[in-house]
């Protein structure tokens, strides 16, 4: 028997009226992990309407791939205000951004380094007057930037552990397409460890924790203020409990299948 994990995205009001955004099952198979998404906690059928996308692993833990149930061309219709999140009746998942993990050959000390090729974002969207093809917002919920990710621990009956078959990808013809890379840290020599600045978001030391910048070259013409914003941001505030800030161009389900991707073993990282 396998046994599934899940993790919930919510929203923090300060009234202590959290509200859950979206909800992720974890499936470990035989050969990679799968994480399925959803707007809600008891629902992962790739069937259901409140299904939004999935997160797929390979044997080491090493790259995942986001799959999302909604085109580009629906993206990027909604991103210029033609339609809103449409959600498909049946299964159907776009192969929208890659995850890679470095491997750490040499075992050396230091955290985890990944990159983030995000299929459907432009380059041109970090640029001056750039857009990205991402939906605005959640169906039926307000997603705001600074939220928390709840991890719960719940076994589950097995699953079918066949592979899923995907459709074939279309992606958009952009140019290039945004990479994000590691926020380089400093080594805190009082501490003896790497750090980075959370400006107080993250509050317990974990491997778990990054923040992600676009990866530009001078190419690019991309301010040096933008090269330095922080896209993404997840880190440790407690026990299984993390939080998740994320910006333009990205939504909330690829900051959230990305910061999914750091709760795998990865061996062959650390």
């Amino acid at each position: 028997m396998w046994k599934t994990y899940v993790s919930r995205f919510i929203e923090a009001a300060e009234d202590g009226n959290d509200k859950l955004l979206l909800a992720a099952k974890k499936i470990r198979r035989a050969t990679c992990t799968e994480f399925v998404i959803s707007l809600v906690s008891d629902n992962f059928s790739q069937s259901s309407s409140t299904y939004i996308g999935k997160l797929r692993s390979n044997f080491m833990g090493t790259k995942f791939k986001i799959y999302d149930n909604q085109s580009s061309d629906d993206a990027a219709a909604q991103s210029k205000g033609k339609l809103g999140w449409r959600l498909h009746t049946t299964a159907c998942n776009y192969h929208t951004a890659t995850i890679s993990y470095e491997l750490n050959v040499l075992r050396t000390r230091g955290p985890r380094r990944m990159n983030c090729d995000m299929h459907s974002i432009p380059i041109s969207s970090v640029q001056e007057g750039g857009t990205a093809p991402t939906p605005i917002s959640l169906p039926n919920s307000v997603a705001k930037t600074s939220s928390s990710l709840v991890s719960k621990r719940k076994a589950q009956p097995a699953r079918d552990c066949s592979p899923s078959k995907f459709p074939s990808t279309k992606v958009p013809s952009f140019e290039e397409s945004m990479i994000l890379k590691n926020k380089s840290p400093r080594w805190h020599e009082q501490l003896q460890c790497w750090c980075l600045n959370f400006k107080g978001r993250v509050t317990v030391a974990s491997v778990k924790n990054f923040q992600l910048v676009a990866a530009v070259d001078p190419s690019h013409n991309v301010s040096e203020a933008e090269q330095e914003r922080v896209i993404l941001q997840f880190g440790k505030i407690g026990r299984d409990i993390f939080t998740m800030d994320y910006s333009y161009p990205i939504s909330a389900f690829q900051a959230f299948a990305i910061c999914l991707s750091s709760f795998d073993t990865k061996p062959a990282c650390e």
